[in-house]
């Protein structure tokens, strides 16, 4: 997240229009990340953010700098992504082992597998990677997104969460280990010798809907499939799933929410 000045903040908390504008901008694209990270939908993610962008712009007149302006950020959007019933209605449930079954089934063999398209490939492994941190119950999950993939410092990562440093390690090791199992076990770019691979799950993937809802623009600046199972072919077994997890490149939400936010929202008078 780029920096964001110490004036601008006062002048947003004080009603400035333009510092407003571009506070908004310089935390939206964190902020989708989060959410998409969190959530595994890019729609649903783009509903997250607005939300959040409005609590922040809302909240922000209790901001006292007592930590970075970017630390409190995300515990502003963690706080939504944990609590709000819209997200907590929306959670899908899922187990490690309903994934797995759900991967399993509909698996084509060698012969009948999905030709070398990178561009469909590479979309199932990041939709695939994404929905795995599903499996995790939210508290976990979170955890396991600011000190695993976005690899926050653990006493800043705790800050956000409202727990203490122990307790954050303590999820964070439980939500790794977890992950690292079900990879190792199950992803066919995890551990060489597991039943899926991406090439033959793409074709019941394709027919049942779950691809082509990942936006180009996404799929074009993160890394390609065919680095992405070389790397993890290079690396140790216990370093494929973070690698596999941070893969997914930037996630740049695909709209410019300043404009629309704001006009949602009108700061009280200082």
């Amino acid at each position: 997240m780029t920096a964001i000045s110490t004036t601008t903040i006062d002048l947003a908390k004080d009603g400035d229009a333009q510092a407003l504008e571009t506070l908004v901008r310089a935390v939206q694209g964190h902020v989708y990340h989060l959410s998409i990270r969190m959530l595994a939908d890019p729609m649903a993610a783009q509903d997250a953010t607005q939300e959040i962008l409005i609590r922040i712009i809302t909240k922000l007149s209790t901001f006292q700098g007592d930590s970075k302006f970017e630390t409190w950020t995300y515990r502003v959007a963690t706080n939504y992504l944990l609590t709000a019933q819209k997200i907590s209605a929306s959670d899908p449930g899922l187990s490690f082992q309903m994934f797995s079954d759900d991967l399993l089934h509909g698996l084509v063999d060698e012969h009948h597998a999905a030709p070398e398209d990178h561009i469909m490939l590479n979309e199932l492994r990041i939709r695939c990677t994404m929905a795995m941190l599903l499996c995790l119950d939210r508290n976990h999950r979170a955890a396991y997104i600011l000190g695993e993939v976005l690899e926050f410092d653990h006493s800043e990562a705790a800050h956000i969460l409202e727990i203490s440093p122990a307790n954050f390690r303590k999820r964070l090791s439980r939500a790794r280990q977890s992950v690292q199992d079900f990879t190792a076990a199950t992803c066919g770019l995890g551990g060489q010798s597991t039943a899926c691979t991406c090439r033959k799950r793409l074709p019941a993937a394709m027919a049942q809907g779950r691809i082509g809802k990942f936006p180009t623009k996404e799929l074009m600046e993160a890394p390609s499939f065919a680095d992405v199972r070389a790397e993890a072919k290079r690396v140790e077994t216990m370093l494929v799933a973070a690698k596999l997890q941070r893969a997914t490149g930037p996630l740049r939400p695909q709209k410019d929410y300043a404009e629309a936010v704001l006009k949602l929202v009108t700061l009280p008078d200082p």
